[in-house]
């Protein structure tokens, strides 16, 4: 059946890549349709040159693997190094199966096959993958035959099972038992059929027994007639549940009872730790709430009762957003829900409200759990009112580890904060950076006016400082003029040096002074970085203060590394920073466009809108140099922006002009995307320019999934609504989600440069491409492929379906008048 709704184009296919995969691999395919009714295996497509030996193995150990023939234990052992992939229908029938095993060529080594390796299984599974789509996409129309024969007898059944079970007729005589029932009751099955109980056991157990069969007969189902205690065969302590249920023919007419011994010891404990578990629950100090997977209450403690005041019944069915204080930002709470998803666990404080009305602030712990298939069930909270604490603890900051004068960390406080950081970035593998700050002939303002004057523009200096740093840096005084920033967590020289940034964007307005008189002051400043420059806080900061002197040596109003080289990375960096900035407003970007063509006849199929900058001091300077840094200064919301109206008015000119083109792309940012009006702006820009949407296609990179994968396919759907081609860029070196792919409305897949460029020569790429290629069709997507510079690579993509390529090959990026060879004329000839 399988075999016959198979187009014979796709199994010329699936032959031609079986032998090619075969012989890059060293393996042996075998694709072959199952009929499990008569046990037989038919072939679809085997790998060429495949030899008698081989196939039948293949087979033999398809069977088994299914369990439709005995498993039989051979010298070589070669049904366990064959690998199976199964191949269902929706309802989960068998209709076809993958086989693989790994060619031999080592004649040390005399066994058929050899164990496969990772990659031989990685590229089993994508082959799989790909027939796997095609042939549940296929409307088989098959009836599965659903009688089910079997060949147990009642004995063998009830002796199968560990549980005592034995069965009487009606009139109370035992008419059959397990084995387990005559190693616990100590006879043979001969003791027992065809006794009553009186014959058994004494009086007083018989009629109990006797009562039990009653109950079970008179109920007319299974009940559980005892529980108890007792010492089994090897003396150890067992809990024995019995249950006994009547027995009736199709005429409803009693036949026999069936009764039944088991061990519930598990499940006595179970309940047991149960009950301790609700103890512990509802006399614990710490208040505990449990909600549903939508966050719903469930269930809360008597702590939680003590430390809110609600009652139980007043918050069943509530969300725990009822105790809000409005303390935090929503940003607070996106990123705790977002710890809580991805990592399963968060862990912090929160400012919570009372039901009369008070803040509290709470240390909690809040965490998922997950059933069997990895969902969310519940989330349990548990936390501790710490008002006492962190009044204790702000009464001991302001005493001992505050500046009376600017209320900032003073050198304890700050030195025992560096000391933590530093052994959290030991633990963690991280840098962090401390920054000693200097104000340049301070001294002249105390002499000139006096000390009153130089507190006043100490406490401004350290509000100054205070907005211009994150919640996460820590800022201090040591002492007179002398400042120093710890950044923890840096992940490299560009954000100390943004940091700098606003660092020295404080001294920019001069400080008034009540007698409305302005001073303007600079400052000198030292960076020392960890671990390459001290790994203790005292050398840290001993370091940064000694590169604060060699900046005063520099000149004043500077800064330097403690590493010389990091000094001069630094100065590149904020050269190209500023330049960014002016380059926005002097316009000094333009684009460049790379034809797209269809390889089947080699026609333009569009352009890729690309940025480049001149900058009239630092010269060109290459897109994967300044696009980083403009997304961590948060410029490339503007620059995007400004290549997607670019490009726009591009296409519009060349429609004006009667040219013909499909469609130009352009590259979004991750960060773009995650702008919540990039959709308004993007249809602003068409509407502005009068480009049609029709002749615009997005290219996103899988990175974009990252982050609120959800959203992001709303907005991409909006994309396609309005006409925007939509395609995955670099596919494969990011996120690669397949559970994302298949929801994505996009319309191509680009295979990354990397893939392409040692093809056909290297295996690897060659495969992936290959892969690539047939998940993609599988998924009726188009796919392009960039950075083609041979035409051996072309060929090869050609021959593998590869629809678009772009690439050297063809043309180098080109100014839009250097473009013509590419874009004919509407009605013109497109030869």
């Amino acid at each position: 059946m399988l075999a016959k709704a198979i187009s014979q184009v796709q199994l010329r296919e699936w032959q031609q890549e079986i032998n090619d995969i075969s012989a890059e691999f060293r393996l042996t395919v075998t694709f072959s349709q199952i009929n499990i009714t008569d046990h037989r295996v038919q072939d679809i497509c085997i790998s060429q040159g495949a030899d008698e030996r081989t196939h039948k193995q293949h087979q033999i150990s398809l069977l088994q693997h299914l369990c439709l023939i005995p498993a039989v234990t051979t010298s070589d052992s070669q049904n366990a190094k064959v690998y199976h992939q199964i191949i269902r229908d929706q309802q989960g029938y068998v209709l076809a199966a993958l086989s693989f095993s790994s060619i031999n060529h080592n004649l040390d080594k005399p066994e058929l096959f050899q164990e496969l390796t990772a990659i031989q299984t990685r590229i089993a599974d994508m082959l799989s993958s790909a027939i796997r789509v095609y042939v549940q996409n296929l409307d088989l129309n098959i009836k599965h035959d659903q009688r089910v024969t079997h060949d147990v007898d009642v004995q063998a059944f009830i002796d199968a099972f560990d549980e005592h079970v034995w069965i009487k007729n009606p009139q109370g005589i035992y008419i059959a038992c397990n084995k387990s029932v005559e190693r616990a009751w100590r006879k043979s099955k001969e003791q027992i059929v065809g006794k009553t109980d009186f014959d058994l056991f004494d009086q007083r157990t018989a009629e109990q027994f006797i009562e039990s069969d009653k109950l079970a007969v008179d109920t007319g189902s299974t009940v559980v007639v005892s529980e108890c205690e007792e010492v089994d065969v090897n003396f150890n302590k067992v809990w024995l549940e019995t249950i006994k249920a009547p027995v009736f023919n199709a005429q409803g007419e009693l036949t026999g009872i069936i009764g039944m011994t088991r061990n519930i010891a598990k499940r006595k404990e179970a309940q047991d730790q149960l009950i301790l578990a609700a103890n512990v629950f509802q006399n614990a100090v710490e208040g505990v709430v449990i909600t549903d997977s939508e966050g719903n209450i469930t269930e809360v403690n008597q702590a939680f009762t003590d430390i809110t005041g609600y009652s139980r019944a007043e918050v069943l069915g509530q969300n725990p957003r009822m105790l809000r204080s409005g303390r935090h930002p929503k940003s607070f709470f996106d990123k705790l829900w977002n710890t809580l998803l991805v990592q399963g666990k968060w862990h912090g404080e929160i400012w919570n409200r009372r039901k009369q009305g008070a803040i509290f602030p709470q240390a909690i712990t809040i965490s998922a759990v997950f059933d069997k298939q990895n969902i969310i069930q519940y989330y349990v909270a548990v936390f501790a009112d710490i008002s006492a604490q962190k009044q204790n603890e702000e009464k001991l900051k302001n005493l001992a580890y505050f500046d009376p004068l600017t209320q900032l960390p003073n050198r304890m406080q700050f030195m025992s904060l560096l000391e933590q950081e530093v052994n959290h970035s030991h633990r963690a593998k991280k840098q962090l950076a401390v920054v000693f700050l200097d104000i340049d002939f301070f001294k002249h303002i105390n002499d000139s006016l006096g000390h009153v004057m130089g507190d006043e523009i100490l406490v401004e200096l350290a509000k100054r400082l205070s907005y211009a740093l994150s919640e996460f840096d820590v800022l201090a005084r040591l002492s007179g003029d002398e400042f120093v920033v710890m950044l923890p967590s840096i992940m490299g020289t560009d954000y100390v040096t943004s940091a700098l940034d606003r660092i020295r964007s404080v001294f920019e307005l001069p400080f008034i002074l009540d007698n409305a008189q302005s001073v303007r002051l600079t400052a000198s400043m030292g960076i020392s970085i960890y671990p390459s420059d001290g790994d203790d806080h005292d050398s840290l900061l001993r370091n940064a203060d000694a590169a604060m002197h060699r900046a005063k040596q520099y000149g004043r109003n500077n800064y330097a590394f403690y590493t010389e080289s990091m000094t001069k990375q630094a100065i590149v960096q904020i050269k190209l920073q500023t330049a960014l900035h002016q380059a926005l407003i002097n316009e000094d970007f333009y684009l460049v466009y790379q034809p797209k063509l269809a390889l089947n006849d080699l026609s333009t199929c569009g352009f890729e809108a690309l940025i480049r900058w001149h900058d009239p001091v630092l010269g060109n300077i290459s897109p994967g140099e300044f696009i980083p840094i403009a997304e961590k200064i948060g410029l490339i919301w503007d620059i995007g922006l400004w290549v997607l109206r670019a490009a726009c008015l591009q296409g519009v000119a060349w429609l004006t002009q009667g040219k013909s083109f499909e469609r130009i792309s352009v590259n979004v940012a991750s960060l773009q995307l995650q702008r919540s009006d990039f959709v308004d702006k993007v249809r602003l820009i068409l509407l502005e320019t009068g480009l049609p949407a029709k002749h615009l296609e997005l290219e996103v990179t899988e990175s974009c999934m990252m982050n609120d994968p959800d959203a992001i396919i709303r907005d991409l759907k909006l994309f396609g609504a309005m006409g925007i081609a939509l395609s995955i860029d670099d596919f494969g070196t990011g996120y690669s989600s397949l559970n994302y792919l298949k929801k994505l409305p996009i319309d191509k897949l680009k295979i990354d440069q990397s893939f392409v460029r040692d093809i056909p020569d290297e295996p690897n790429n060659t495969a992936i491409a290959k892969a690539v290629i047939a998940l993609g069709h599988a998924l009726n997507l188009q796919i392009i492929a960039e950075g083609v510079e041979t035409q051996a690579q072309a060929d090869f993509l050609r021959t593998n379906g590869c629809d678009f390529a772009q690439g050297f090959l063809y043309s180098k990026p080109r100014l839009p008048d250097a473009l013509d060879d590419f874009l004919p004329l509407v009605g013109g000839d497109k030869s």
